[in-house]
């Protein structure tokens, strides 16, 4: 009955430790959400899309940062990863972005247009 020996199949001590890497990614994203949502009140609806990508370029070159910083290499990887997916968000975001939409984000609201 060597079929129903597991020990050769399920080893347990060879794993290394699970990593807070995908609580970390999660809750990020989620605060980006969060301020994009809080945007959405203080920027005009025309220049929505450049700050949007403004705060997504902020934030890659954060993680960017925490990358250059981190000395562990999964977490290098992790956090390299989570910059140039924001990274690319924001490049395709701004795609679609008119060139006076992002002078109506850098101008005041006063100011007439």
């Amino acid at each position: 009955m060597a079929f129903l020996d597991r020990s050769q199949i399920d080893r347990t001590t060879d794993r290394a430790p699970p990593t807070p890497g995908k609580e970390w990614i999660v809750g990020i994203l989620l605060a980006v959400l969060l301020a994009t949502l809080a945007i959405r009140n203080l920027v005009p609806a025309e220049a929505l899309a450049a700050a949007i990508v403004t705060l997504l370029f902020a934030v890659g070159a954060a993680a960017a940062a925490a990358a250059w910083h981190c000395r562990a290499r999964r977490f290098r990887i992790m956090w390299l990863d989570l910059a140039g997916s924001l990274t690319f968000i924001g490049i395709a975001i701004s795609v679609l972005i008119q060139p006076d939409q992002m002078v109506g984000l850098l101008t005041l609201s006063d100011q007439p247009e």
